[in-house]
Protein backbone atom coordinates (compact mmCIF):
# COMPACT_ATOMS: atom_id res chain seq x y z
CA UNK A 1 0.00 0.00 0.00
CA UNK A 2 1.62 3.24 -0.80
CA UNK A 3 2.16 5.91 1.51
CA UNK A 4 2.06 9.47 1.22
CA UNK A 5 5.25 11.42 2.12
CA UNK A 6 3.97 14.48 3.99
CA UNK A 7 7.03 17.78 3.52
CA UNK A 8 6.54 20.23 6.37
CA UNK A 9 7.88 24.00 4.89
CA UNK A 10 9.60 25.80 7.74
CA UNK A 11 7.69 28.96 7.49
CA UNK A 12 7.51 31.57 10.68
CA UNK A 13 3.50 32.68 11.13
CA UNK A 14 3.60 36.39 11.95
CA UNK A 15 -0.28 37.32 11.17
CA UNK A 16 -3.02 36.70 13.49
CA UNK A 17 -6.38 35.92 13.00
CA UNK A 18 -9.38 36.24 15.58
CA UNK A 19 -12.70 35.67 15.39
CA UNK A 20 -15.94 36.19 17.75
CA UNK A 21 -18.26 32.44 17.66
CA UNK A 22 -20.76 31.03 19.56
CA UNK A 23 -20.19 27.97 21.57
CA UNK A 24 -21.98 25.99 19.33
CA UNK A 25 -19.97 26.71 16.20
CA UNK A 26 -16.93 26.16 18.84
CA UNK A 27 -18.29 22.71 19.47
CA UNK A 28 -18.76 21.82 16.07
CA UNK A 29 -15.35 23.12 15.03
CA UNK A 30 -13.66 20.86 17.79
CA UNK A 31 -15.68 17.89 16.82
CA UNK A 32 -14.21 18.18 13.15
CA UNK A 33 -10.85 18.53 14.17
CA UNK A 34 -11.03 15.45 16.92
CA UNK A 35 -12.42 14.01 14.21
CA UNK A 36 -9.42 14.67 11.30
CA UNK A 37 -6.92 14.37 14.14
CA UNK A 38 -6.00 17.76 14.05
CA UNK A 39 -5.91 20.79 16.44
CA UNK A 40 -8.75 23.41 16.35
CA UNK A 41 -6.35 25.77 14.58
CA UNK A 42 -5.25 23.94 12.10
CA UNK A 43 -8.59 22.64 10.83
CA UNK A 44 -9.66 26.33 11.01
CA UNK A 45 -7.07 27.56 8.89
CA UNK A 46 -7.09 24.95 6.33
CA UNK A 47 -10.69 25.00 5.71
CA UNK A 48 -11.30 28.74 5.76
CA UNK A 49 -7.99 28.42 3.11
CA UNK A 50 -9.28 25.82 1.00
CA UNK A 51 -12.83 27.91 0.93
CA UNK A 52 -10.35 31.10 -0.01
CA UNK A 53 -9.14 29.38 -2.50
CA UNK A 54 -12.39 27.92 -3.83
CA UNK A 55 -13.98 31.48 -3.76
CA UNK A 56 -10.93 32.70 -5.95
CA UNK A 57 -10.84 30.59 -8.05
CA UNK A 58 -14.85 30.35 -8.94
CA UNK A 59 -14.49 34.19 -9.89
CA UNK A 60 -11.84 33.90 -11.80
CA UNK A 61 -13.06 30.66 -13.74
CA UNK A 62 -15.66 31.45 -16.85
CA UNK A 63 -17.94 28.57 -16.78
CA UNK A 64 -20.65 28.23 -19.87
CA UNK A 65 -22.53 25.16 -20.57
CA UNK A 66 -24.28 24.21 -23.40
CA UNK A 67 -25.38 26.79 -26.04
CA UNK A 68 -23.61 29.83 -24.01
CA UNK A 69 -20.10 27.71 -24.57
CA UNK A 70 -20.72 26.93 -28.23
CA UNK A 71 -21.33 30.98 -29.38
CA UNK A 72 -18.03 31.81 -27.23
CA UNK A 73 -16.27 28.90 -28.55
CA UNK A 74 -17.66 30.19 -32.49
CA UNK A 75 -16.87 33.77 -31.76
CA UNK A 76 -13.85 33.05 -30.44
CA UNK A 77 -12.40 31.04 -32.93
CA UNK A 78 -14.10 33.08 -35.95
CA UNK A 79 -13.98 36.79 -34.72
CA UNK A 80 -16.01 39.16 -36.83
CA UNK A 81 -13.90 41.89 -38.95
CA UNK A 82 -13.06 45.02 -37.01
CA UNK A 83 -15.60 47.82 -38.00
CA UNK A 84 -13.95 51.31 -38.74
CA UNK A 85 -14.50 52.71 -35.55
CA UNK A 86 -12.45 49.66 -34.12
CA UNK A 87 -9.77 50.24 -36.69
CA UNK A 88 -9.98 54.08 -35.96
CA UNK A 89 -9.49 53.36 -32.38
CA UNK A 90 -6.71 50.91 -32.22
CA UNK A 91 -4.73 53.27 -34.66
CA UNK A 92 -5.39 56.23 -32.12
CA UNK A 93 -4.46 53.79 -29.45
CA UNK A 94 -1.20 52.90 -31.62
CA UNK A 95 -0.49 56.37 -32.01
CA UNK A 96 -0.66 57.13 -28.46
CA UNK A 97 1.58 54.42 -27.21
CA UNK A 98 4.29 55.66 -30.16
CA UNK A 99 4.04 52.88 -32.28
Amino acid sequence: MPTALRIVKSVTKRERLEARITREQKRLFLRAANLRGTSLTDFVVASTQRVAQETIKDSEVLSLRGEAREAFVKAFLNPPRPTKAARLAAMRYKAFLGR
